[in-house]
């Protein structure tokens, strides 16, 4: 039972048992709430974002699998919410774990801590404390490995001057984060931000190491270790160490970006209609997050497969017909149903159907997916743009994260698009899922013409111009909300196979280029005789006649005055 003031506590940890013993050990505890539980980074930053602004939480408690994606998770959740606790409990020795510390992480306990001990850390931290703990293997027990030797007050005095200073950097990181955010942004611009968003990091550094309450901790990453990675169109700074990361260490870090650029605003900023536009923000939130999480499980299971990188070009069409259908059962629930006709129906039956129009009119359209997941599995290197970057490059990670936010988006698309073709008008759909702009039926129509007239105007033009013009249209997500961007990328292949008017466009394209020089030369000559002959002949003539006018009126006042009478 808990009381009002009771410490809420968000668990993350793989072992689904393990979360079980630990929440019944803490909630009998009077003054703990578990409020959630998560099993990975993902579903952690997920949970975290939907409690937050609101003070709905005050402590995650972390285990998972691997050093790499703890450090990931706690830099990614202090930089979005530093004045969030953080307490791990490792089976891992605290040694590795130390790095964590630098970053703002409040402390550690290892696995099989007396439960007193874990409550005693879980108080200290959520009090402005700190509480590193450690267990020695070969012994039993060992205290104050890495515990400061001062009183909890002097420790909280400088852990809040800490704080205080890691928000002001924060302040000011998320200030250059908004403008690297923007699309096109000139490159020269941009390597300026990244210098100054490297200060913020080494002061960042300093200060966590300068004012940090354990003064015993190894020192395990300093300013030149740190390389800083800028994420395009991104809310958050992942730094990564001059080593190439495992490929799981790459997806966690790229995953964990797209989750954090699910925090901005998500309205269509664009001159394009998407489908889910007219799903409420909260609906629309939940459904990239589960496509996400979705596009995480077939990465798994193409590792586990042991799948070749040759085989992922023809599995792209399949891998990505599955994460549709996958996302389509979860988001609408596989045995949900409406009342049609006084009869009931099976929404997620009745939307599977449309599985070959999703595939021809929005999955096949999704561009760079194989090299995306080759990139991913295999860490291969990034071609785009016309040049190669390593795998764990800025440039290589910067592409792939807009390559993975337009996979999202595209197909939340197709998630939404079967549900406008049959159920649109549904009220109880309606009710459940969509915007309140598009609840009248003359909004839903209007809606759904404008989704028409896109795929006409792409199939017919915008693709065919896109293809001759060696670039792909991608959406992304930015901090005014879903905008679009192109990408360099060679599309010869396309432009032999163009046939009917999507080659005629591209005729005229080419034709349009061949003929606009010169005729931009002849108006430009044409121009300059028109202006020859109004300026120089017909305004002079115009200034000739008027002068003449002006004298003979002089001349005839003249005359008037002299001949007049006294």
């Amino acid at each position: 039972m808990t009381t009002t003031n009771a410490i809420r506590i968000l668990l993350v940890d793989p072992d689904p048992i393990f979360r079980l013993g630990l929440r019944v050990a803490l909630e009998a505890e009077a003054n703990l709430e578990i409020v959630g539980e998560a099993q990975t980074d993902v579903e952690a930053l997920q949970l975290v974002s939907l409690m937050q602004p609101n003070p709905t939480l005050d402590l995650i408690i972390v285990e998972l699998a691997n050093y790499p994606t703890i450090n990931q998770l706690c830099r990614q959740l202090k930089a979005l919410y530093p004045d969030l606790s953080i307490l791990l409990l490792s089976s891992q020795p605290l040694q590795q774990l130390a790095g964590t510390a630098q970053i703002g992480v409040e402390g550690y306990c290892p696995k099989g801590a007396p439960i007193t001990e874990l409550v005693t850390a879980i108080n200290t931290v959520t009090t402005g404390g700190v509480y590193w703990l450690s267990r020695n293997i070969a012994t039993d027990y060992q205290e104050n490995v890495y515990s400061p030797p001062l009183t909890k007050r002097a420790a909280r005095f400088i852990n809040n001057l800490r704080l205080s200073g890691n928000n002001y950097i924060q302040t000011n990181l998320r200030q250059i984060r908004r403008e690297l955010g923007v699309p096109g942004i000139p490159a020269l611009e941009r390597a300026v931000l990244a210098g100054k968003v490297r200060e913020l990091q080494t002061a960042r550094w300093l200060l966590n190491h300068l004012l940090s309450v354990s003064p015993q901790q190894e020192q395990v990453e300093t300013p030149s270790t740190i390389s800083t990675n800028i994420i395009e169109s991104s809310n958050v700074l992942v730094q990564e160490a001059p080593q190439l990361s495992s490929p799981r260490s790459l997806q966690s870090d790229l995953f964990a970006s797209c989750v954090s650029q699910f925090q901005l605003p998500l309205h269509n900023v664009t001159d394009v209609a998407l489908e889910i536009d007219i799903l409420r923000v909260d609906k629309k939130r939940d459904l990239l997050y589960l496509i996400l999480q979705k596009l995480a499980e077939v990465l798994d299971e193409l590792r586990n497969s042991q799948v070749e990188i040759n085989q992922l070009q023809e599995l792209k069409y399949i891998i990505l017909r599955d994460l549709w259908q996958t996302a389509t059962t979860e988001f609408f629930g596989k045995f949900s149903r409406v009342r049609i006709d006084g009869n009931y129906v099976e929404i997620v039956n009745l939307l599977l159907q449309d599985s070959d129009a999703i595939q021809s009119e929005i999955l096949n359209y999704i561009p760079l997916f194989s090299e995306f997941l080759s990139y991913l599995i295999f860490q291969n290197d990034w071609h785009i743009d016309n040049a190669i970057y390593s795998a764990d490059s800025t440039e290589a990670r910067a592409n792939a994260l807009m390559i993975l936010e337009n996979i999202i988006i595209q197909v939340g698309n197709s998630v939404i698009q079967p549900l406008l073709n049959r159920l649109a008008d549904v009220e109880s759909i309606k009710k459940d899922y969509y915007d309140r702009q598009y609840i009248s039926t003359r909004e839903i129509e209007r809606f759904r013409n404008n989704l028409s007239w896109k795929y006409r105007l792409r199939n017919y033009y915008k693709e065919p111009q896109a293809i001759f013009e060696s670039r792909y249209e991608i959406f992304v997500f930015a901090p005014r909300g879903i905008a679009k961007t192109s990408i360099y990328a060679s599309r010869r292949n396309d432009l032999t196979q163009l046939r009917g008017i999507p080659l005629f466009i591209t005729l005229m394209l080419e034709f349009r280029d061949a003929v606009a020089p010169r005729l931009q030369s002849l108006l430009s000559f044409l121009g300059s005789g028109v202006v020859f002959v109004l300026t120089q002949v017909v305004g002079r003539g115009i200034g000739l006649i008027g002068r003449g006018i002006l004298q003979g009126i002089g001349s005839v006042s003249f005359l008037e005055g002299k001949n007049k009478k006294p």
